[in-house]
């Protein structure tokens, strides 16, 4: 199987498994467990307009989150970011917080998506 095809699989596959991640960050049995890693992004698409929530893995210190875009030419969520980045919502542990986002790709690739939480 070669590199497109992995990533055409990635990109159909991903709905599959974004809604019962959300539906876990969402319950009350499960919500904090999972909370801990796992937050909904809500943000406008670029292109559509559309208002889209997606769950992503983040790690937090303070007001400040950093998502890895695992993949990333298999997503396009975090396009949405790049330049000056964008806003956005995050619920965190049953909060939602606005916020703004920006994405940087390094040289290797790599995607991070870096959020600044907004108020308080």
């Amino acid at each position: 199987m070669n590199i497109n095809t992995y990533v055409r699989l990635v990109m159909r596959a991903a709905p599959l498994f974004n809604a019962p991640v959300a539906a876990l960050a969402n319950s009350r049995l499960f919500g904090r467990m999972v909370g801990r890693n796992v937050a909904i992004i809500t943000y406008t698409g670029r292109r559509s307009g559309r208002t889209i929530s997606t769950p992503v893995a983040y790690n937090r210190r303070g007001d400040e989150l950093e998502i890895a875009a695992n993949l990333p030419d298999a997503k396009s969520w975090w396009r949405n970011f790049t330049g000056e980045g964008g806003p956005l919502t995050v619920q965190l542990n049953g909060v939602e917080r606005a916020g703004h986002a920006v994405a940087k790709r390094d040289a290797s690739g790599r995607v991070t998506v870096h959020v600044r939480l907004l108020g308080s």
